[in-house]
């Protein structure tokens, strides 16, 4: 799954790299540490050119109270379910990211935090499903971010991942079918990736400032010894 999210490149570098306009009232906003709930910058196919902000957790349009929404779906099943059924076929979106957060159970212990992010790019997308939430009062744009199998970097640490689009990758998530879009769910191959320890500061959203991605102090964390053969 992926239930913590950061984006903190630079507007300049962002807006560059995914060709694309910040239109979020306020303006951008770096953040290190963004729970569900909170607001995603997002790229939709209903705005291909503008980076704007939907919330966290797809509310289904029949739903009766928005509540807190659905922060994943599986790409395996999200055509056949009721409540991400239409997005996928009609409205794919970019949820942008300068890396994601994974906890690791261990035999003893709390769980362990991960950062995953890729060394090579200031951001990247991952692909996701938004919706518009109607109530009598308000209407809410809502995301989901779409997981898939863990690749090996990601199978030590959780049995699920986000699925991240590979540069180039963007415009045809937006403008695909539902099919291709299927084919596209594979799991991001794990040399493009990177993951290291961080300290428990990232549960509390609260921390949101540069020390949550701070390693450690070992880089990778004897992931070797899980991924190695």
């Amino acid at each position: 799954m992926c239930g913590r999210n950061a984006l903190f490149a630079t507007q300049e570098d962002l807006e560059k790299h995914l060709e694309a306009e910040v239109v979020t009232d306020g303006g951008y906003v770096p953040r290190y540490n963004i729970a569900p709930g909170e607001q995603l910058d997002v790229i939709t196919n209903r705005a291909a050119d503008e980076i704007d902000q939907y919330h966290w957790g797809l509310l289904p349009s029949w739903a009766d109270d928005p509540g807190e929404g659905i922060i994943n779906a599986r790409s395996e099943t999200a055509a056949e379910k009721r409540a991400f059924r239409d997005a996928w076929d009609s409205r794919p979106c970019l949820v942008l990211s300068s890396g994601f957060y994974e906890w690791q159970t261990r035999d003893s212990g709390p769980k362990q935090p991960y950062r995953i992010y890729r060394e090579d790019a200031p951001a990247f997308a991952m692909a996701g499903l938004w919706e518009v939430w109607e109530g009598e009062e308000s209407a809410i744009p809502c995301v989901t971010i779409l997981t898939t199998e863990p690749n090996d970097l990601m199978q030590p640490i959780h049995d699920r991942m986000p699925v991240v689009l590979p540069d180039g990758a963007e415009e045809t998530w937006l403008t695909a079918g539902s099919d291709e879009r299927a084919d596209m769910c594979q799991p991001y191959p794990d040399g493009d990736l990177k993951a290291y320890e961080i300290s428990t500061h990232v549960n509390s959203p609260d921390n949101d400032g540069p020390s949550v991605i701070e390693p450690l102090g070992h880089e990778q964390s004897g992931l070797g010894d899980f991924t190695s053969g």
